[in-house]
């Protein structure tokens, strides 16, 4: 019999919280950072190389593998885990975010959305049952309820509007995940939170949201345009009305700071694609805050990103030589920093969750703050 998924709560520290996720495919440690996967790849990876950085979970996404290779396909072929040979946790997106970027392709009705396929022009339904029997295909381990994310700034009708159709589409698609099993299989479930900048719809749609039996709750809806003061002030207000005992999942966040902020505001799990799209667009993320490799200055630097960092990429390869990949082009440049990128965020997450256990959580936080603000290493 698969276990069934579980959360524990192992210490606070104010509203920072430690945890562990227990899945059918793993041990996922929290607060987690979860490189994006969203076409069964984390872009310049091996499997292996994510598994190294410290990472327990990847993000794959429904709209993505809906359209290619197909969920059908990767169940017939094993699923999610086999297919893309990671045999530890997975958490999919459900669609919701693609309803919102890719609104010039999509008709949205209160059933479902049908969406313009930006690969060859076909046509696509997505409905709340839809997206879970595709998750349920591609055998995730933590699915998404579909939702729709209304972007940043607009009026509270549009947001109260989206809030209450995806509270509607929440009860269906928690209706069809029990339908299909997912809970016997070891699976979870995410409500999502909506209700944009408004904090009277935030505490509506999560007061909604917990009364139904979701395995965890997803906060949406938040780094879609507004500034970090107003994410962090809806975080807050969103995590005062979840359940203590039940994981919390800010989508899409973010930069470092966001993720360190957002720990001290009760959130548990972060998605997002900054590191592995700096990195292939020549930056590095390191304890000094981040380096453009493409700037001149580096041209003739020996020295590597940081001699005390979390991975031997970020100890042996030199500026110059990343600064030489990455002007001329090569692949590899996108690789090595994109590597170092992840293991700097995983970095992030190991040092906070051990100063949550040790009480510390607001020392560590600014003594992570204090490194980005002194600026790039000394040199001899």
């Amino acid at each position: 019999m698969t276990a069934p998924f579980a959360f524990s709560l192992l210490a606070t520290d104010g509203q920072a919280r430690r945890g562990r996720i227990r899945t059918a495919h793993g041990v996922v440690e929290t607060p987690a950072f979860m490189p994006v996967g969203t076409q069964a790849t984390v872009k310049t990876m091996l499997p292996e190389h994510v598994r190294e950085t410290g990472a327990d979970v990847v993000l794959g996404n429904v709209y993505h593998l809906m359209l290619r290779p197909g969920a059908e396909r990767v169940a017939r072929l094993g699923g999610l885990h086999r297919f893309m040979n990671w045999p530890h946790t997975i958490l999919t997106d459900s669609g919701g975010f693609q309803v919102m970027s890719l609104a010039a392709l999509r008709k949205l009705d209160a059933d479902g959305v049908t969406f313009k396929s930006h690969i060859d022009g076909s046509t696509h339904r997505l409905t709340p049952e839809r997206s879970v029997e595709i998750q349920g295909l591609l055998g995730s381990d933590i699915q998404m309820q579909l939702d729709e994310c209304v972007r940043l700034p607009a009026t509270r009708d549009e947001i109260e509007r989206g809030m209450r159709l995806s509270l509607d589409w929440a009860a269906r698609s928690r209706t069809e995940f029990e339908r299909l099993g997912g809970p016997g299989k070891g699976q979870a479930l995410f409500g999502i939170v909506q209700g944009g900048d408004d904090k009277r719809l935030r505490e509506q749609s999560a007061t909604a949201l917990a009364a139904m039996p979701f395995e965890g709750y997803s906060i949406g809806g938040l780094a879609v345009g507004e500034p970090q003061d107003v994410m962090f002030d809806m975080t807050a207000t969103t995590t005062a009305f979840l359940p203590v005992d039940k994981p919390r999942y800010l989508m899409g966040v973010g930069t470092p700071d966001d993720l360190v902020g957002s720990v001290g505001r009760g959130v548990d799990m972060f998605d997002c694609v900054m590191p592995t799209r700096a990195g292939r667009h020549g930056v590095a993320y390191t304890r000094f805050g981040k380096l453009n490799l493409k700037n001149a200055r580096h041209a003739e630097d020996p020295a590597p990103l940081d001699p005390d960092g979390p991975t031997e990429i970020s100890r042996i390869y030199s500026r110059a030589y990343l600064h030489h990949l990455i002007r001329a082009g090569e692949a590899l440049g996108a690789i090595l920093l994109t590597w170092n990128n992840i293991a700097y965020y995983q970095e992030v997450m190991r040092r906070l969750r051990t100063a949550i256990e040790a009480g510390r959580y607001a020392d560590e936080a600014a003594e992570i703050r204090e490194g980005w603000a002194r600026g790039d290493a000394p040199r001899a």
